[in-house]
């Protein structure tokens, strides 16, 4: 009795191995495919799941990693600061302006009788002028000053020597000859702020040796992890522009100079892209360096897996800039920066690992390898394997 049931299973294996030959299979069997579990979907169910309106929600496009493509990619624009608003020149470069919070220094010399200053027999020689000094006036939020004599003063945006000017002015007809020099000795106004992932945290005063972004960096104790993880945001005027410290550092253009009231936030951000699907090892995997493309980034997780994968059909997921899409014929939501676009490559094909090489990964992309098509099958001729075996091994020991 223990013979029969070997018998039927050694005849349906048989026939299931001749049917499978002959590229002829079970419907059963086809249905029992769809079952069993995958790491990633084939080829051809990325391109309907793309054609699906009910499946493609985000609307992303594929598109084949061409020679035309490498030339568009590499021509994109990176994030610029020079594109945000800069002050006119005079302004922009005259760091020794008062504002509201500043601390002036203001000696006035006079000739003859003194408004600021007692006579005593050390001073009453003809000739000889008389110093006053005025070591801490505050200017006031409203950007205003009080002067002894001279009274209320706006110097919001003036210069040191424009603000000598105005109170020499006021002095006229009170003050014999009077000289004023002024001073900004404590000078908040003219001033950015730095922070985050730097050695030194706070504020830096502006000077009129012309601080640039990466001045800004330097003086604060530099970033604490490598330019290429290390993210600049610079917000001037409520306008924000951000990009990594080595395009700063690597491009003269971008070095833009500091205007005060800047706030330079440093954020480390390590790149990685992640590895889906068919691979020899799917994980998240870090840049380590200042550039890695594609075909670095596959080998890194072992390529694809040869039991399983199709390599026809390695796909490079990311949100790619909507000026890109758009160049490309894609369709574009013209109310955000980004559409989603998968890229594929043939790796069947030997010209493709040459495009592998000038296709360059991007922080947060994702890799997906394909299933083969076949990988369904094997899985369920080797689940028949494993269930009839013991069965046909048992039936040759009667």
């Amino acid at each position: 009795m223990a013979i029969q049931p070997s018998n039927f299973m050694r005849k349906f294996f048989l026939e299931c191995k001749k049917a499978f030959a002959i590229g002829i299979l079970p419907v059963a069997l086809l249905a029992g495919c769809d079952t069993l579990p995958d790491s990633a979907p084939t080829e051809s169910g990325v391109k309907s799941a793309q054609s699906s309106r009910k499946k493609n929600t985000i609307g992303y496009g594929i598109v084949q990693i061409s020679p035309d493509l490498i030339t568009l990619l590499n021509s994109e624009t990176p994030p610029l600061f020079s594109n945000i608003a800069q002050a006119p020149a005079q302004e922009h470069y005259n760091s020794d302006r008062a504002g509201a919070g500043d601390t002036l220094e203001i000696d006035v010399y006079e000739m003859g009788e003194s408004l600021f200053t007692t006579r005593t027999s050390s001073n009453t020689a003809s000739g000889i002028a008389r110093r006053s000094n005025f070591p801490s006036i505050l200017v006031n939020g409203d950007g205003t000053i009080d002067m002894p004599y001279v009274g209320h003063l706006m110097v919001d945006k003036l210069t040191s020597d424009e603000i000598a000017d105005k109170i020499r002015a006021g002095l006229k007809g009170k003050s014999e000859a009077p000289q004023v020099l002024v001073r900004i000795s404590k000078n908040l106004a003219n001033s950015v702020i730095v922070y985050g992932d730097v050695k030194l945290n706070g504020r830096m005063p502006l000077t009129l040796h012309q601080e640039h972004l990466v001045d800004a960096v330097a003086l604060a104790g530099g970033s604490l992890h490598d330019p290429e993880d290390t993210i600049v945001e610079l917000t001037r005027h409520n306008q924000i522009a951000t990009g990594p410290l080595k395009l700063i550092e690597d491009n003269p253009e971008q070095n833009i100079l500091l205007e005060a009231g800047d706030r330079i936030h440093l954020i480390y951000e390590p790149r990685t892209y992640t590895v889906f699907g068919a691979a020899g090892k799917p994980v998240e995997t870090s840049f380590s360096r200042s550039s890695v493309n594609l075909a670095e980034a596959l080998a890194r997780v072992g390529g694809p897996a040869d039991s399983r994968a199709d390599p026809n059909a390695v796909f490079i997921i990311r949100y790619e800039s909507s000026t890109i899409a758009e160049r490309l014929g894609l369709p574009v939501d013209s109310t955000k920066p980004t559409t989603p676009i998968v890229y594929q490559l043939d790796m069947m094909n030997p010209a493709s690992f040459f495009l592998a090489e000038h296709f360059i990964m991007k922080n947060k992309d994702t890799i997906l390898i394909a299933n083969a098509k076949t990988n369904k099958v094997q899985k369920v001729f080797n689940l028949i394997n494993t269930l009839i075996a013991p069965g046909m091994s048992a039936g040759r020991n009667f």
